[in-house]
């Protein structure tokens, strides 16, 4: 199986030598990383603004602009990834890793331009949606464009592991975690271990953290400020933590797959009509209580820092993943990433605040359970636990809470191989290679 894999990714350490390789790795680090800067900036710029005019606005004209930009922003994405490029529909990591794996190719000419476009009108227009998914999708196509400037031969090995190291670069400057970034690309993207591949990842990762601390900053993605370490005490939550988001996780996979079944039954109808209607429901969320939409970094932040009332952890967390599924399923570009980190955090904030009203002396610190809930539920999910635990890490700048996010990821990551359910990205790679979609155009 292993040598099958070998040849298939083209990766062997006698095609590419890593002397070879540093400099266009390092190239493609500082593209992604600029490119990467400037999607988050965009996003940024979208998602605050629109967030102003809604809560500045009367109710009646609130609900009319949250309406009118959610379909007309969804509408606009949708209709970009139709008509011009297909294989950006999602967060483009299952099409990426099928692509590194050999069973795809990669169009990075309408790629780039596409994704960047479509995945700024989407969330900005306020789809439930991440920011990570679309710049891993354009960090590995940076990865093939470098390879182009460098004249790297098709079918050789070294074109494949730029592709991943852009990849890596664009999950490290999109939540500023390069070692996340370098697991990611070796745990999830190519499934095994080469020198090539780690080198070109690290280097480019690293490059693209630097490129994008410089221009949007070097704070951390989620800042914690005072928050205590975790005792000991926590850690039997924490497992507790881990079992309910394993289950949450089987439960977030299933209704993922269910909406995009759902959303292929019309897809006969106009994109601009599937995405304005995608984008009246979350218009209308979005009016309602604004932090629900886009990207979901605003609710993240209330509940890390315990300002969300106990009454309404629930209904935003059941709010928030209905929003998910409508979002994604309507084949809009972005990525789970950042959803998925809101649910861990609104579902790890809830037990907390349960077990500390009861138990007081096992939850003294209920937000805590907010963090270690992220890294429970993307493990659960995604089923890299090493990428989990280290994003989170990185996230927070918070090394002490290391025990904790191993207890909880892996008693995720249990529940969810007993019940049998297939990693999230692995059931979308598949459903997508069933479908065929493949659209012509040059070789990777």
């Amino acid at each position: 199986m292993s040598q099958h894999h070998e040849v298939q990714s083209g990766l062997k350490e006698t095609e590419v030598k890593r002397r070879h390789i540093l400099p266009k790795a390092l190239v493609v680090g500082i593209v992604s990383g600029l490119i990467a800067s400037a999607f988050r900036m965009a996003l940024h710029f979208l998602e605050t603004n629109r967030i102003a005019l809604i809560e500045r606005l009367s109710p009646v004209e609130g609900l009319l602009a949250a309406l009118g930009l959610g379909a007309a922003g969804s509408a606009l994405g949708l209709w970009l990834v139709r008509r011009f490029a297909p294989e950006t529909a999602g967060s483009g990591i299952p099409d990426l890793k099928s692509v590194v794996l050999g069973d795809r190719q990669l169009h990075w000419k309408r790629v780039i331009p596409v994704k960047f476009l479509a995945g700024a009108a989407s969330i900005g227009g306020g789809l439930a949606l991440g920011r990570e998914g679309p710049t891993v999708q354009m960090g590995g196509a940076t990865g093939l464009m470098v390879s182009t400037w460098f004249r790297v031969k098709q079918g050789e090995g070294e074109r494949k592991a730029l592709i991943s190291a852009g990849a890596a670069a664009g999950l490290a400057a999109a939540f500023n975690a390069p070692l996340a970034g370098l697991i990611f690309a070796l745990e999830e993207l190519n499934g095994s271990f080469t020198q090539v591949v780690f080198v070109a990842s690290f280097l480019a990762a690293v490059s693209a953290d630097v490129v994008c601390r410089v221009v949007t900053g070097e704070t951390p993605v989620f800042v914690l400020q005072s928050m205590p370490v975790p005792t000991l005490h926590a850690l039997p939550v924490c497992a507790v933590l881990g079992v309910c988001a394993g289950l949450l996780g089987v439960l977030f996979n299933k209704s993922l797959l269910k909406s995009l079944d759902l959303f292929d039954r019309i897809r006969s109808w106009p994109a601009p009509a599937t995405g304005a209607c995608v984008g009246l429901v979350v218009g209308f969320a979005a009016w309602i209580y604004p932090a629900m939409s886009g990207s979901g970094a605003l609710l993240s932040d209330r509940a890390i820092d315990g300002s969300i009332a106990v009454k309404w952890m629930l209904l935003l967390l059941v709010g928030r993943f209905l929003l998910t599924m409508v979002s994604y399923g309507s084949g809009a570009a972005g990525g789970i990433f950042a959803p998925l980190l809101v649910l861990g955090s609104l579902g790890g904030l809830a037990l907390g605040a349960g077990v500390h009203a009861w138990l007081p002396a096992w939850a003294v610190n209920p937000e805590i359970f907010a963090v270690v809930g992220m890294g429970a539920l993307f493990t659960a999910t995604v089923r890299a636990p090493l990428t989990g635990i280290v994003l989170m890490t990185e996230l927070t700048g918070k090394y002490d809470f290391m025990l904790p996010l191993l207890v909880s990821s892996f008693a995720a990551y249990g529940i969810a191989e007993a019940l049998r359910d297939k990693p999230i990205y692995e059931a979308l790679r598949e459903r997508s290679m069933r479908a065929g979609r493949d659209p012509s155009g040059p070789d990777a």
